[in-house]
Parts: structure tokens; sequence; C-alpha cells
């Protein structure tokens, strides 16, 4: 079932323009128009001056948002419990071994009894499938807090620090440097939507899968933006405007990290390698991190290092999604 329904999920045409988002789901940024995307972005930033200015925006009076966790989480769960909370809505922690789910129950019927008492559902687990299956039999948004194959969220946040920072998206050069995972699908599929130019570099054997890169490329053609993938992050960070990394072993990967601490000892991004990008460059990492490992400590703590903005800026597009989708 795995590999039909990602292929199904990645058959989605680019030319479906969304003109409305409201009660719909987000699984990954190839259901949304580039259009959709810019106006999450835009609504990001009213929201954030608001909440910077002291200004109260209680838009979703009466709303609940259920939070699944299958996977540990800091940023995404107080970012979402927080961006509820200030829009005037509440939320309900559910976790998937305390549930019903946990016993057996098929996902197709916890959709459908969760639809009866809740407005949305975020939920943050491993396998894409899972997410799948909950969004096809709910009658209510369903979020892809994370998964195996996107990160859709991190990824929108991302786009609003480069934004924010670059004053533009389109023909931003951005490389990434490491695994080629959910993190690197997701921004393949944003960057490319939006007409940035992005370089994934990973060592031999953890490039994103093609299929990914294939729709990513097809986004970027009609954006007028690139997708490249290489093994060489030399190559890759060459006049680069942005530097993104992630951990090298991600959970669920921990019995591989013995190898992967082997596999990617040249994809540490360091001074020597910061190097041979532009000069105001930004540094990215969607955290936790790693110092020593994926990334120096003179890079992540230094003067080009915008990761705790980053960071800051999941709780603002995902108060733009939750509004746009429950208002």
């Amino acid at each position: 079932m795995g590999e039909e329904v990602e292929v199904k999920m990645l058959s989605l045409q680019a030319k479906d323009e969304i003109t409305s988002i409201k009660g719909k789901d987000l699984l990954t940024l190839a259901d949304y128009s580039p259009a959709v995307i810019t106006g999450l972005l835009k609504k990001a930033k009213e929201l954030k001056a608001a909440y910077l200015s002291g200004e109260a925006t209680p838009v979703l009076i009466g709303k609940i948002l259920g939070l699944i966790f299958d996977k540990p989480s800091t940023r995404t769960r107080v970012s979402f419990e927080a961006g509820m909370l200030q829009l005037g809505g509440q939320v309900i922690h559910l976790n998937g071994q305390e549930m019903q789910l946990g016993r057996g129950e098929p996902i197709s019927d916890t959709a459908k009894v969760l639809s009866q008492y809740i407005d949305a559902v975020m939920i943050r687990t491993f396998s894409h499938e899972r997410v799948v299956e909950l969004a096809e039999h709910a009658t209510i948004p369903i979020i892809n807090g994370l998964t195996d194959l996107y990160h859709p969220c991190q990824a929108l946040a991302d786009l609003l620090t480069i934004e924010e920072e670059k004053g533009k998206l389109q023909r931003v050069k951005m490389a990434y440097i490491g695994d080629g995972n959910n993190v690197a699908h997701s921004l393949m599929i944003a960057a490319a939507k939006t007409g940035m130019n992005l370089v994934v570099a990973t060592p031999v054997g953890y490039e994103p899968k093609e299929k990914v890169v294939e729709l990513a490329k097809k986004f970027a053609f009609e954006s007028g933006g690139a997708i490249a993938v290489t093994n060489d992050p030399v190559e890759a960070v060459a006049g680069a405007d942005v530097i993104y990394t992630d951990v090298w072993t991600s959970m669920g990967q921990e019995a591989e990290n013995a190898q992967r601490l082997l596999d990617f000892k040249d994809f540490q991004v360091n001074e020597k390698l910061v190097a041979g990008a532009k000069e105001d460059y930004l540094f990215l990492h969607c955290l936790p991190a790693h110092r020593g490992e994926e990334v120096a400590g003179e890079v992540i703590d230094g003067a080009r290092s915008f990761v705790f903005q980053q960071a800051g800026n999941r709780l603002h597009v995902q108060k733009a999604l939750l509004v746009e989708i429950l208002k």
C-alpha cells in the first residue's frame, strides 16, 4: 500500500489552482497553488505583526484543534498549541498510544469519530500513509505536522524567514546540505512553487526520492525556479543566498547512526564550506541541531544564523494556516 499511496500523493497537478483552503487538508505543499502559499505568507506576516505589537487576534473562538503525537516534539507541539490559544481556540492532546488506535482501531474509524468532536487535527507521526488514510476518512481538515515523507509546516516557516531577510523568494539560491529526507522533500516543493533555485547536496545513497525530485522540477519549470541534486556540497553552496541543513540521523534511524556519521563526514556545514556562499548568506536549520555533526558551532551560533527566527516563524505560519482553513 505504501508505494501506491505515495505515488498517488505525488501525482497531484500544480495546475489545480486553489483560491481558498477553507476546510482543506495540508498533507504536502504540492497540494497548494503558488498563490495560496504566497497568501499564507502574507497572512503570517500580518499575524506576526499583530503578535509583536501585542494586538489580540481571537478569530477562532469556539474552534478546537486535536493534536496527535506519535513522535516527540518541542517546536511543533508548542507552536501549534500556543498559536491556537492566541487565536482564541482550544487544543486537545491525543497520544496515539493512549487512543483506541493503540489497541487496533482502524484509522478510518478514528477519523470518522474525531470528525464528530473537533474542528481539525494536526498529526505528527512516522508513516505518511497513516496521515493520508486519516485525511481520506475525516470530514475535518488534517494537517501534517511531520511524516517520513514531508514536513510542510516547517517549509512554510523557512519560506517566511527567507522572504523576511531577502525581501523576495523568486531567484533566491538555496543550498540544502545533508540527508535527502522529509525536510529536504518539503523544501524542494516549497522552493519550486515559489520560483527559488534550490540545490540539494547529499552523500551517495542518501538522495531525495526521485518521485519528489521529478515533481519539484515540474513545479519549478512552471514558476521559473530550478531544482538540482548533487553529491558535491561545495558545488551546492557556490554563490548561495541560503544554506540549510538538518540532522544526519532522524528519529527512527538511531540504529544507522554510526554508519551515517561516516557517510556524512564531508557534509558538515562549517566555516570552510560556507566561504563559498554569498557574504550575506542565511544559515537555516529546522532544529534540534547536533553541533559538531551536521553543523559547526561557529556557524549555527554565528552572525549569519537565523535559526531561532526560523523556529519562531513556525508559530506565525501555522496560525495563518489555522485561520485560513478554519475561519
